[in-house]
């Protein structure tokens, strides 16, 4: 008796069924059965679900004699089930990896419940993804299992049978079945949680429902809709032969109300000239099953009555004076801001026509993201060093909080920032200012960059359009010609700095100041900030920042962290890390030794809290090898980046330390302990030589005398690398201690030949 019996109903899905039925036979969790049913699809469907049951002892091939839709083609999947737990899946949609593992192990510390409800999280043709918005329901806090009553919350959940896990016993003894037509999902999921005595929640994704380009059958145009209200008499049908459950009389009928307006008001899903119909048997259906004193929420009012008393026309009226109100609020709206826009450039105008304030800076970093990077460290050097300048730093309103006290804070677009761009003598920046920047005579931008380039940049993009997109070059150049000092942490990035950016601006090779802290911080602020970041004590702490690929719609990451974690062991943890450009996390944490850090102001931070960084091609390797800790390059897809993004060499022959080129040899690495061997620090070594010889803690002061202070000559020397000392990782600093011990993996690994 398998675990689960995974139920694919099957029909006219063949472009998707492949993906799905693999999402299912891949999973970690292998203890399952595969009931794949063939609903006398038209097309290879059939064909397929043999190929798999053929080579595949765990799936079964249950072939439909005629076509009977989602329902029936459910039951007789149901009809062959023997797991303990039945989980449905359509066939155009995927489990997630370890979905099945999640789902397992959640029951088994819930006491078998007889029903777990999981998340999914809608995927479309785009490749964007969003989880279901009232995840907050399926929170894991508090008691569990529970009954419905205790948590009637659940029911604002997307009533589907594809996301629960029902225990087979339970449904056969209540006799539960799809029956057929549109809607079959409702007189199943309402039933089924009434019924049952015990329920528990997952808080994980563990479906992809995917969103077709030309939508699901119900978003198709046909009568087949009017089976709705069969639908919801099965429902109170059920509840008239459980007289225990009146209570829930008033939830569903709100419900139903709720149900019935949305199908009404879709323009996709009633025929033309059926609207009367509908909303006639809506009215019919309300006076059957209101239920007095039911209490409907004030945004509801509106609608319930209009079904109540059945007005067709009114209802067709008022959408369209709706509709008609919000194109008329979008077009005042827009009128709005563009009134706004001309104000605040007249403003600049006249702003630009007043005098330069000398002793006023203002700063921004990516685009308005937040405090820190380069900008950062120079905003602070030139409080302390340059006390007599007043300094501004430009954030958008959600990241305030991370400026800290002592800079002037202002909002991107306001006239106040428009003000400070017109009139502040000091301008600095990692990236551009607002193409609209009328750069004044008098004017310094102090252009910090914001990584050494390993990737192509600049016009070297002009041969990548899969790297440059819509890149406008002449514009770039433009902004280029506003620069007057461009900072650079070594002679690579001075070339190619110069080359890249071709301008009349003059190089200040001092190296990077928001490397500074690397060499000022103690073992306290290590401390500090692993406890802050809720890292355990004794733990390894591996940070991975992979970089942006211009190539891909979507950012996928490729290392598999919750596998990596599996095999190295209890003692590694992984601060996943996302690229600037990405607004969610970098991959879904399955483990709580998986520690989600995208959203962190401070990347400098990050590097002082871990033990060792795993990166690909991110210009953070070059800033982190300033720390003398041990970094692991991950080179997977080297071939394709390099073919469509290309690098200024190959880091695979001059690496900062070792070189995995799949997951299963980065495992390796940590598993062996050649991620801080002497290998590795030899190549460590040389690379810091190339690339670090700046970087010695005194940047942000040789920037803030040069620019600001105009002390060109008698700059001091720069420290030499045997002469500096970065603070020791916590890992290191625990191998020096006596009592240390050696973090260990969980199961010996083999060192991959040829690494």
């Amino acid at each position: 008796m398998p675990r689960f019996s995974v139920i694919v109903p099957v029909y006219k899905v063949q472009a998707y069924l492949h993906e799905c039925l693999d999402s299912v036979l891949s999973q970690s969790c292998a203890d399952l059965e595969l009931i794949a049913v063939d609903d006398r699809s038209p097309d290879a469907c059939g064909a397929i679900i043999n190929e798999y049951a053929a080579r595949d002892a765990r799936v079964r091939a249950v072939h439909l004699p005629e076509n009977q839709g989602l329902g029936r083609a459910r039951n007789a999947g149901m009809e062959h089930a023997t797991g303990d737990y039945l989980i449905f899946l359509d066939s155009d949609d995927t489990l997630v990896p370890d979905a099945l593992s999640s789902i397992a192990d959640r029951i088994k510390e819930t006491g078998e419940p007889d029903v777990l409800v999981y998340d999914y999280a809608r995927t479309h043709w785009t490749g964007e993804a969003a989880r279901n918005k009232f995840a907050l329901q399926l929170t894991q806090q508090g008691p569990a299992p529970f009954r419905l009553e205790d948590r009637p919350g659940l029911l604002r959940v997307l009533m589907v049978a594809w996301n629960k896990a029902c225990r087979r016993e339970f449904v056969e003894a209540n006799g539960f079945r799809f029956p057929p037509g549109y809607y079959e999902d409702t007189p199943w999921t309402y039933p089924v949680l009434m019924a049952a005595e015990s329920i528990a929640t997952l808080d994980r994704v563990c479906v992809h429902y995917r969103q077709r380009r030309q939508g699901n059958i119900l978003g198709t145009t046909s009568r087949k809709h009017f089976d709705i209200f069969e639908q919801y008499d099965r429902v109170f049908a059920f509840i008239d032969g459980r007289p225990e459950l009146d209570r829930w009389r008033p939830v569903l009928f709100r419900r139903m109300i709720d149900h019935f307006s949305t199908v009404f008001t879709r323009r996709d899903r009633l025929p033309r000239g059926t609207h009367a119909e509908f909303l006639a048997k809506a009215r019919a259906h309300h006076r059957r099953y209101h239920t007095r004193g039911a209490s409907v929420p004030l945004r509801s009012r509106l609608r319930h009555t209009l079904v109540r008393f059945g007005l067709h026309r009114t209802y067709r009226a008022l959408q369209l004076a709706m509709s008609a109100r919000r194109r008329a609020l979008r077009l005042a709206a827009g009128l709005a801001r563009a009134l706004k826009a001309a104000a605040l450039q007249l403003h600049y105008r006249i702003q630009l026509r007043l005098p330069l304030r000398a002793d006023r800076a203002v700063f921004t970093a990516y685009w308005g993201r937040g405090y820190g990077c380069n900008p950062g460290a120079l905003e602070a050097a030139f409080r302390t060093h340059a006390p007599h300048i007043r300094t501004a730093w430009i954030a958008r309103p959600e990241h305030h909080h991370t400026i800290p006290p002592g800079p002037r804070r202002l909002r991107p677009g306001t006239a106040a920032y428009w003000t400070a761009l017109a009139r502040s003598k000091y301008l600095v920046n990692n990236v551009n200012f607002d193409r609209r920047l009328r750069k004044r005579p008098g004017q310094v931008f102090v252009q910090t960059q914001h990584g050494t380039p390993l990737k192509h940049m600049g016009l070297d993009l002009q041969e990548r359009p899969a790297a440059a997109r819509d890149t406008d070059f002449a514009e770039l150049l433009r902004g280029v010609d506003k620069w007057d000092y461009v900072l650079s942490a070594n002679r690579h990035t001075t070339l190619t700095w110069e080359r890249v950016y071709p301008g009349g601006y003059t190089t200040l090779e001092y190296g990077y100041p928001r490397n500074d802290v690397f060499q000022r911080a103690t073992s306290a602020d290590v401390t500090r900030l692993r406890e802050q970041l809720g890292i355990p004590v004794g733990s390894v702490a591996i940070l991975y920042a992979p970089t942006h690929r211009d190539y891909r719609r979507t950012q996928h990451p490729a290392l598999d962290l919750d596998h990596v974690l599996r095999c190295l062991g209890p003692r590694f943890v992984i601060l996943a890390r996302a690229h600037y450009w990405h607004d969610g996390p970098l991959a879904e944490a399955h483990s709580n030794r998986i520690i989600d850090v995208s959203g962190h102001p401070s990347i400098e931070s990050l590097c002082l809290a871990s033990d060792a960084l795993v990166t690909d091609f991110s210009s953070v390797m070059f800033d982190y090898a300033n720390l003398d800790r041990p970094i692991v390059v991950h080179t997977a897809d080297w071939e394709v980046y390099e073919a469509a993004r290309g690098t200024y060499f190959d880091l695979r022959a001059f690496p900062p330390g070792a070189v995995a080129r799949s997951e299963e040899e980065l495992i390796d690495i940590f598993a062996s302990g050649h991620w801080r061997g002497s290998s590795s620090d030899r190549l460590r070594r040389a690379f810091r030589e190339r690339f670090c010889p700046y970087d010695d803690g005194r940047a942000a002061k040789r920037v803030v005398q040069h620019v600001v202070l105009g002390r060109t000559e008698g700059r001091s020397p720069f420290t030499p690398l045997d002469d500096r000392h970065p603070v020791p990782s916590a890992a290191s600093a625990l191998a020096r201690s006596p009592l240390a011990t050696v973090p260990q993996p969980s199961r010996p690994l083999p060192v991959t030949e040829g690494r």
